[in-house]
């Protein structure tokens, strides 16, 4: 039997997210760097500031016109680079969502008890996503639990907002409240 030969990976060359010396296709770049005279030149002029000063021609515009290229050691950019997105993937903030669950028919002591919990969620900045749970036939008893949401969200109307109306998802109504921001 002779099965379809799959096309293979090419071997050797791992793709590079930056284009580099010979790779760069433009005929004029824009020359950047340090100890560089700035300015537009041709691809092998370059290319030969580069070799000269032991280098490699980076394009790191390539959507500019023309093309920004810099004269750097390739290798110790790369690793620049990475560390810059470490940093900022460390930066960026992280949303929390933590989930309280109600009953339709939810009594008093329960509701303060999770009520002060989704405070301390709001105050340390998490979202709190607060459904009833419908099971069996409570279903028919769908204003209990819109009520049971909207009283939640009026006394958490200083910490928190609902980010959209409540809403049923099959046995479960849903309201999301994000913290609103501190002065």
């Amino acid at each position: 039997m002779n099965r379809p030969q799959r096309p293979m990976a090419p071997r050797g060359r791992v793709e590079e997210p930056y284009k580099i010396n010979n790779y760069i296709k433009a005929p004029k770049v824009r020359v950047v760097g340090e100890n560089v005279e700035q300015g537009i030149y041709s691809i092998q002029e370059a290319l030969a500031m580069a070799k000269a000063a032991s280098l490699d021609l980076v394009e790191i515009s390539p959507n500019a016109e023309p093309p920004v290229c810099r004269i750097v050691d390739y290798s110790k950019f790369k690793y620049e680079q990475k560390k810059k997105q470490k940093e900022l993937k460390s930066k960026a903030q992280k949303v929390v969502v933590k989930e309280i669950r109600f009953g339709p028919n939810t009594d008093d002591h329960d509701f303060d008890f999770k009520l002060k919990h989704a405070q301390t969620f709001l105050k340390e900045g998490a979202k709190v996503k607060a459904y009833v749970q419908f099971v069996g036939r409570a279903i028919v008893f769908k204003e209990r639990g819109q009520d049971v949401l909207e009283r939640f969200i009026t006394a958490l109307d200083d910490l928190g907002k609902p980010e959209a109306p409540l809403k049923l998802e099959g046995k479960r109504m849903i309201v999301v409240l994000s913290p609103k921001p501190k002065k």
